[in-house]
């Protein structure tokens, strides 16, 4: 069917695609892909739940997307109720109207009980971003089988586990990679940022959920406390996603005695921050393989109430959490998590990084080579793969 075809089809009887992200890479992630399908099917319209660069692609999104952004077991207990009346009337909605697909973007606790109830009443779904079965919670498999249509995945190894369960699924590769250049200008960037170039600029991102500002915020705080002692003329640059996180980690700062550091805070630019850094402190999550891409030494650092980690603690099944040792396979930077999880830890580990211009090289070599195997031109690869979906719907 070409394009001439789908135009009077679209204007009469709109395609309607469902799409739901639950935090800030998942709009990332859904805007690229809403951009993209755009290309092929202009009139589609878009309806679920998305963040502000899901929005300004053109989605209409029913729920803040903030009301989803939550990690932990106790954490979503706390907001259970609010969270399964939303999956409920997106249900709701979506039956009585249905989308000619469903794509899920990541978010899999909340998107893959949705993703079951729409393919069971004949809705094409996709779950795109592969749900980490290869760390922990490995039994999903099979819930994953009867959810979705395809799993879009942005790693390598992810395509095999699927293909060896009967889920039908896409290698895609990571946007992230298409985004980033493969050799980032550092001395530009410091030009840009007004940052002189022979000093020590650390960036240090404690996370997009305020619930974890929440848990590291003063962890964040006594290191750069602890790092402006052993390098007195260290600069810090923490980007934060939201005004609710910039004034929880403002806060912290105040509280914690870390008013008068020389710390520059943020609205995004994550991305500029890493870039001019000469090294990272990052909670586990998205950016650490962003600090990866843009070839910076780092340390993975996390904390959660008790609670959750005692639970996720045994269900796990790798010794490291953060994105570039998965993909390595091996440890590649250092992890603290929970009760390792110290300012003194943090801060001999990265200047042991800092001091080691061989290990650095070696690890830049390391995160090139990443790049390149995850660099796939994502988006167009992911809307190729849910484009026969949509052309048995007009």
């Amino acid at each position: 069917m070409n394009a001439a075809q789908n135009k009077p089809a679209a204007r009469n009887n709109p395609l309607v695609i469902g799409i739901v992200a639950g935090e800030a890479s998942g709009d990332l992630l859904g805007s690229h892909l809403v951009a993209a399908l755009q290309s092929h099917f202009p009139d589609a319209e878009f309806v679920g739940i998305g963040g502000p660069k899901m929005v300004a692609a053109g989605v209409q999104s029913l729920f803040p997307m903030e009301k989803l952004a939550v990690r932990g077991y106790v954490e979503v207990l706390r907001h259970y109720r609010e969270i399964v009346g939303i999956r409920r009337q997106l249900k709701e909605h979506f039956l009585a109207d249905p989308p000619q697909v469903f794509i899920g973007v990541d978010a899999p606790d909340f998107n893959l009980d949705l993703e079951l109830a729409l393919k069971a009443a004949g809705i094409p779904t996709i779950h795109y971003v592969s749900p980490s079965i290869w760390a922990w919670r490995g039994d999903r498999i099979h819930k994953i089988k009867q959810a979705v249509s395809r799993v879009l995945a942005l790693f390598p190894f992810e395509a095999p586990l699927y293909q060896q369960a009967g889920v039908d699924v896409t290698y895609v590769g990571h946007p992230l990679a298409d985004m980033l250049p493969e050799h980032p200008n550092r001395p530009a960037m410091r030009e840009q940022m007004r940052l002189p170039k022979d000093i020590p600029v650390i960036a240090l991102l404690p996370g997009s959920r305020q619930s974890e500002i929440a848990a590291m915020a003063k962890l964040f705080v006594d290191t750069m406390l602890l790092l402006a002692q052993k390098l007195p003329q260290a600069r810090f640059l923490v980007p934060l996603v939201s005004r609710e996180t910039r004034n929880q980690f403002e806060t912290a700062l105040y509280k914690n005695g870390g008013a008068e550091l020389p710390v520059t805070l943020l609205f995004g630019h994550a991305h500029d921050a890493m870039v001019a850094a000469d090294a990272v402190v990052v909670a586990s999550g998205t950016a650490t393989l962003e600090a990866a891409l843009v070839k910076r030494p780092m340390v993975i650092t996390y904390k959660m109430p008790a609670l959750s980690w005692a639970i996720m603690r045994r269900k796990k099944y790798q010794a490291y959490v953060g994105l570039p040792n998965i993909l390595a396979g091996e440890f590649i930077v250092p992890e603290f998590i929970q009760d390792e999880a110290t300012a003194e830890n943090i801060v001999q580990a990265l200047l042991n990084q800092m001091q080691d211009s061989d290990y650095v090289r070696r690890l830049e070599n390391r995160f090139l080579k990443m790049h390149q195997e995850l660099k796939q031109d994502t988006a167009s690869k992911a809307a190729a793969a849910i484009l026969p979906y949509l052309q048995r719907a007009v």
